[in-house]
Order: structure tokens, then C-alpha cells, then sequence
């Protein structure tokens, strides 16, 4: 199976981007509670966004386990939704970067295919970097703002900003096969996670999500929109804080890791502005002088 037989776009039609950034969430092993992917759809919420490419869901999926959903439209009519992986581009008026937006499904098949076609998306568009977005769950409290790890498996990438390279051993997720083949590829990317409360994986956690979205805006030196999650932030802390009050050894629990979060050491990423100047120097040093604003690509 060829990328042009699941890739749906017209190149031709494909606008000049500045200096875009890739951003890929996908729902699955490493989205725990849909952190990850709502938090994608939160930054394009409310902004003008287009749709210029969709990977076909029919040789990805096993539709016994990723059903395909009936609804009624506006009108009524009885329409059919499948798992969806279509690429958006947002345009951000004044700053750094335009974002081209994935935030989708992982497939069950096909893997490699799948990644193929993201990396051609990012070499389409010209994205400056890709970075993933995940969420996993993990011994945090729910009572204190999640810290969001970053790596990168590209050296020159982590040592300009202080990241780490990938540690993790074990069973990985399309995330983590499309972060080794954008090494291949000689694109940079980054890998940024939050944890999610393991004792409360049911539940929503927009505070998670909008951990994302401030580290995105960090780095990518432009407003996420994080602070409208404030109302749903607030809201979804007075579930959690009543699901752990009528259990006396879950409090207790909460306690000890309160205690263990104070006593580590919060940011995982450096400072905001020191992180900002540091990707674009880095992004800078790659760029040929003449690319500074990519226009269409052939």
C-alpha cells in the first residue's frame, strides 16, 4: 500500500505557510482520558481552520473495535461518521509560526503507512518541527498542576533545550513509531506528555490539557487560548475533589502524593522565554537564508 492511495489532498491547492509547525495527537495507548487530543481541539476552537488533507480510515482500522458512529445532521438527515485523521492548517496572524493540526485516531494497522503519511504531510507543508502531544496515566494528584515532560529524539534538538532523550522501554504507540521515523527523516521533532491521575483515568481532565496547551505556547511563542479551560477547569476539580471525599483511604492516598509532588521539583522544561529563544535559534540555524517564509510547495 502506497502513501498516494490513503493520503487524500491536492498539493496544488496546499497555501504558503509560515515557518509551519506540525502538532500530532492521536487517541489511543498514549491519550489517556483524551488529554492529548482535547487539547488540540481546544487550540482550534473558535479559530478560522481548513481541512487540506485526510489519511482514508478503510485500511487502518478494525471497525469491530473503532466503530464507525450513525447521527442526525442539522437537517435531519441520517448521516455516517468515520474514524477521522484530517489534517488542519490554522493560520496565526502576527506570530511565529502557522500550525498544520493533527488530531486523530490511532490505527490498529498498517503502522508504517500511517507514519508514512504523516512524515509526507510534514514534508509537504515544510513543517520547521513536528511535535507530539500525549498523555499518560501516572502517580500524580489531581489537586496540583501536572508537570509536562519533553524529549526529543534529534541530539542537537534536546541539547539546545534541555531536553532528555526518550527513556522508555516497552510496548509503544504510533506516537512513538512516527517520533523514530522523523529522526530517519532528519526532521526535528519533540515529544512533550503530561500524566493524568491514574485513580481517576474515567474522568476528564481539562487542567492536563491546558498543561499542554501552556507548554505549546512556550515553545511556539503563540497564544493557545489555555486560559477558556479555566470554567471546565474549576468544574471538573469539584468532581474530582467529591469522588475522593467520601473515601477515606483514597484522601489518604491523595495526601502522600501531594506530599511527593511538593517535594520534586515542578518544571520539567526550562523557563518559558529561555525555551522559546532556544527552539528558534535552533530552528533558525536550520533554516537556508532564502527559506525564511515558504511559499507553496511544488
Amino acid at each position: 500500500m502506497r502513501v498516494d492511495e490513503v493520503l487524500e489532498v491536492d498539493w496544488d491547492r496546499l497555501p504558503g505557510l509560515h515557518r509551519p509547525v506540525l502538532l500530532v495527537a492521536l487517541r489511543g495507548l498514549f491519550d489517556v482520558a483524551d488529554v492529548a487530543t482535547d487539547a488540540l481541539d481546544w487550540l482550534s476552537r473558535g479559530r478560522r481552520v481548513a481541512t487540506i488533507a485526510s489519511i482514508d480510515p478503510d485500511p487502518f482500522f478494525d471497525f469491530t473495535q473503532e466503530r464507525p458512529e450513525v447521527f442526525l445532521d442539522d437537517d435531519g438527515e441520517r448521516q455516517l461518521r468515520w474514524p477521522a485523521n484530517d489534517v488542519k492548517i490554522m493560520r496565526t496572524m502576527g506570530a511565529t509560526h502557522d500550525l498544520v493540526i493533527l488530531s486523530g485516531v490511532e490505527p490498529h494497522l498498517y503502522w508504517r503507512t500511517f507514519v508514512d503519511a504523516v512524515v509526507e504531510v510534514a514534508r509537504r507543508t515544510r513543517a520547521e518541527l513536528v511535535v507530539t502531544v500525549g498523555a499518560g496515566a501516572d502517580a500524580v494528584p489531581h489537586t496540583r498542576t501536572p508537570p509536562v515532560v519533553a524529549s526529543s529524539s534529534n541530539p542537537e534538538l534536546a541539547s539546545r533545550l534541555g531536553l532528555s532523550p526518550p527513556r522508555y522501554q516497552g510496548p509503544t504507540g504510533v506516537v512513538g513509531v512516527l517520533q523514530e521515523r522523523l529522526q530517519w527523516a532528519g526532521i526535528p521533532g519533540v515529544s512533550l506528555r503530561v500524566p493524568v491521575p491514574h485513580y481517576l483515568v474515567g474522568a476528564s481532565h481539562p487542567k492536563c490539557s491546558a498543561a499542554l496547551l501552556r507548554h505549546l505556547e512556550h515553545v511556539l511563542g503563540l497564544p493557545t487560548g489555555h486560559e477558556a479551560l479555566n470554567g471546565e477547569i474549576d468544574r471538573w476539580q469539584t468532581l474530582h475533589d467529591e469522588a475522593v471525599a467520601d473515601d477515606p483511604q483514597a484522601r489518604a492516598f491523595v495526601t502522600l502524593l501531594e506530599h511527593d509532588y511538593d517535594r520534586r521539583t515542578e518544571a520539567s522544561l526550562p523557563s518559558g522565554d529561555d525555551l522559546a529563544a532556544a527552539f528558534e535559534a535552533f530552528l533558525a540555524e536550520q533554516r537556508n537564508p532564502d527559506e525564511d517564509d515558504p511559499g507553496t510547495p511544488n
